[in-house]
């Protein structure tokens, strides 16, 4: 069973409501998108099993700007460190404010990924008021709420903290203040200069209401009360606050504690990396969501997310291997479950995360004929080539209006991929009207390759990658000089290079005449009498 299907298979209810959330502390990197989809993917699996299901989405715009992103201007931006994002300015002049300009970025994703949750902004429920019974009733109970962050995260907190964050009333600031009394519907507190390393506070002192938007409970005590405010049925955590003793831990032991509640089904999921780092907001590590929404169609990107199991890392590097494998991986499913083989059991379960990954709500994979990307990446780089005429040739049958429909968008992206993610040992760079001059130096165990491969490309062979490919290891075979040796040879003929795509589609793409006479023109040059 697909694992959202076992979370439909498992929750009840009248109301259950599936939640995620996000601080828009930064431009949103596309590791947020993991949480994003898997929430999304469980709300489809309870609505086709026909359940009363919501999708909700928090931003949580009440917490501190803790650090100026290095694309943002440090000297208009860091003045506001340790005040609330929603109160922070917008970057620019298309959002109110800060959090609003990042978030409505990210929400611009989430429309291009079809996800469609019911949005709320933490603001909202502090400033109207929903947030008051439950500061009330945390403050009342502070005494628990000590009781669980020492039991479960070892956290002792001083016998007069309170668990509530005013907005200080001299500086704006929220992450300095520190609440040490809660009398008569007010709170006591001091906006410490020293509470945080990366801002200080201004000192001030006073009694205030913390309720109708005057601050914030601390984020895990936040968390509970979310849960109870939105009506929170499943919500999953990542990997970081999921660990024993960590912040989902502590928010689970404030909510049997304090409300006398078992808290919402929840599970832990893995990081999207990059190279093996895991991508931060503010730091700017990581390609950000909206960059990868703008490279992979909507049905790839979700395909991404659902094909590796929640509790497994995505180590994701939008490098050739990895996007060409991504393309391949999904052609390889569209064609299985095109074909017959779709009423086996196994394949069939092979095949959900490819169902999940599309977008329409009755969840029918939109069948197509698939086109080989790092094929489409190559004849991109070929000059002077008619590439539709080219693809119609190298398609096995004729392509209808949604093939070139999807054959199209491919060629924007590979287009975007080889502009802006590309390095330049992964480009194709053809030297058609000069010979390149390493092929001036080749061993004779490469002219002798050579030869016998002209000899061979003269003959009646069939013009087509896998066909030359195969005629490649064989000559190589037929005069005993090494693989590795061989196949260098060619690419330094045509690509001035060692390596390169594979040799046999590489010669494919060329005309035949050209490729005979490119490889008797560099027997020559290294036969010549050297000067």
């Amino acid at each position: 069973m697909f694992w959202a299907d076992k979370f439909a298979a498992d929750a009840s209810g009248d109301r259950i409501i599936v939640n995620d959330s996000k601080t828009p502390s930064g431009r949103v990197h596309v590791g947020s998108l993991r949480g994003v989809v898997i929430h999304d993917a469980i709300y489809r699996a309870l609505k086709h099993a026909g359940k009363p299901v919501t999708f909700t989405y928090g931003v949580d715009d009440y917490d501190a700007l803790d650090t100026v992103p290095h694309y943002l201007d440090q000297d208009r931006f860091v003045p506001y460190l340790g005040q609330p994002l929603c109160n922070v300015p917008s970057p620019e002049d298309s959002a109110t404010d800060y959090a609003k300009y990042f978030m409505g970025e990210f929400l611009e994703v989430f429309e291009h990924l079809g996800v469609r949750p019911e949005i709320y902004y933490l603001r909202d429920l502090y400033r109207s008021g929903r947030m008051n019974p439950y500061i009330d009733l945390f403050l009342q109970n502070a005494h628990l709420v000590r009781e669980a962050y020492k039991e479960v995260s070892k956290a002792d907190r001083p016998s007069n903290w309170y668990p509530f964050q005013t907005i200080c009333e001299n500086c704006g600031k929220i992450a300095t203040t520190v609440v040490t009394d809660y009398q008569d519907g007010k709170v006591f507190y001091t906006c410490q200069p020293n509470a945080m390393e990366y801002v200080k506070g201004c000192g001030h002192t006073g009694w205030i209401s913390p309720f109708d938007g005057n601050g914030k409970l601390p984020w895990k005590v936040e968390w509970v009360a979310k849960w109870e405010v939105v009506g929170v049925s499943i919500e999953l955590a990542g990997k970081d606050h999921s660990q024993k003793g960590g912040s989902r831990d502590v928010a689970n032991s404030i909510c049997r504690k304090v409300l006398k509640k078992n808290p919402p089904t929840h599970a832990p999921y893995e990081f999207i990396l990059v190279n093996g780092t895991k991508m931060s907001s503010s730091k700017g590590v990581g390609s950000s969501a909206k960059e990868i929404a703008n490279l992979l169609p909507p049905e790839l990107l979700r395909f991404l997310m659902l094909r590796t199991q929640p509790r497994s890392v995505i180590n994701f590097m939008p490098n050739y291997d990895t996007v060409t494998r991504l393309f391949r991986d999904y052609d390889n499913l569209i064609d299985k479950y095109q074909s017959d083989t779709v009423k086996d059991e196994k394949t069939q379960e092979d095949l959900v995360p490819l169902v999940y990954s599309q977008l329409n709500e009755e969840e029918k994979v939109d069948g197509y004929q698939a086109f080989d990307f790092s094929t489409l990446i190559s004849l991109l780089q070929i000059p002077h080539l008619d590439l539709e005429a080219e693809i119609a040739a190298r398609s096995a049958n004729p392509l209808s209006d949604r093939d070139w429909e999807v054959v199209r968008d491919r060629i924007r992206v590979g287009k975007k991929w080889l502009q802006d993610y590309a390095d330049e040992e992964e480009k194709l760079v053809l030297y058609l009207d000069s010979m390149p001059e390493k092929a001036s130096h080749l061993n004779a165990e490469q002219v002798k390759y050579l030869e016998t491969l002209a000899v061979n490309l003269a003959g009646d062979v069939n013009w087509e990658g896998e066909e030359l490919q195969t005629l490649l290891f064989s000559t190589s075979r037929q005069i005993e000089v090494s693989q590795k040796s061989a196949f260098a040879a060619i690419y330094y003929t045509f690509l001035n290079k060692e390596r390169g795509p594979k040799a046999g589609s590489l010669l494919s793409y060329l005309d035949k005449e050209f490729v005979i006479q490119r490889i008797k023109d560099a027997i020559a040059v290294n036969l010549a009498p050297k000067s």
